[in-house]
């Protein structure tokens, strides 16, 4: 049984806080070194597939890392240290006003999942969403991430493997150190 909607369903529009979600996807885990880059591929790839729209937020920016990038449908957000992915979606959503009843937030944490209903947002458990995601048709990811290679260039996802390098690196130079 598919658990996505029809193509002739309305547009969804999700908030989703990257790191709660990432444990919950099978085969994705926060210490992978491209969790970020694996988990915004599924959700171009449901994106595509549903016509949806995503804002992905993830914690803990690593310094000089772009704040938001673009993948089609999908736009990230990196929130620097001194902030939450939880205060970037209720940011977002007080900036959506009476729009935020457009939104789904996708979020474990209990008291964003609270505020966004007092926003009159829709909300969704992370491990709902992810049984979204891993009942995702096989077929349709490389399909669809081959028809938008022409939305990220060769050299964007030389920068960002770069980058996860980089943020790898220094989490394991900083694990030495605390050994």
């Amino acid at each position: 049984m598919v658990l996505y909607p029809r193509k002739d369903y309305q547009t969804m529009n999700y908030l989703i806080d990257g790191h709660n979600l990432i444990p919950k996807v099978s085969g994705l885990d926060l210490k992978m070194a491209d969790d970020e880059l694996l988990l915004i591929e599924l959700l171009l790839g449901f994106c595509n597939q549903n016509q949806h729209n995503v804002e992905v937020y993830f914690d803990n920016s690593p310094p000089g890392q772009p704040d938001t990038r673009h993948f089609g449908r999908v736009r990230a957000t990196f929130i620097r240290q001194n902030q939450s992915a939880d205060h970037a979606i209720l940011s977002r959503l007080h900036k959506l006003g009476r729009s935020a009843g457009n939104w789904t937030v996708v979020s474990s944490d209990r008291q964003v999942l609270a505020a966004a209903r007092q926003m009159h947002a829709q909300v969704l458990k992370s491990e709902k969403f992810a049984s979204l995601l891993t009942t995702y048709p096989d077929r349709s990811i490389a399909q669809d991430n081959e028809r938008n290679t022409s939305h990220v260039s060769q050299a964007e996802v030389d920068e960002w493997l770069e980058l996860f390098e980089e943020r790898e690196r220094r989490n394991h130079i900083k694990n030495i150190r605390q050994s």
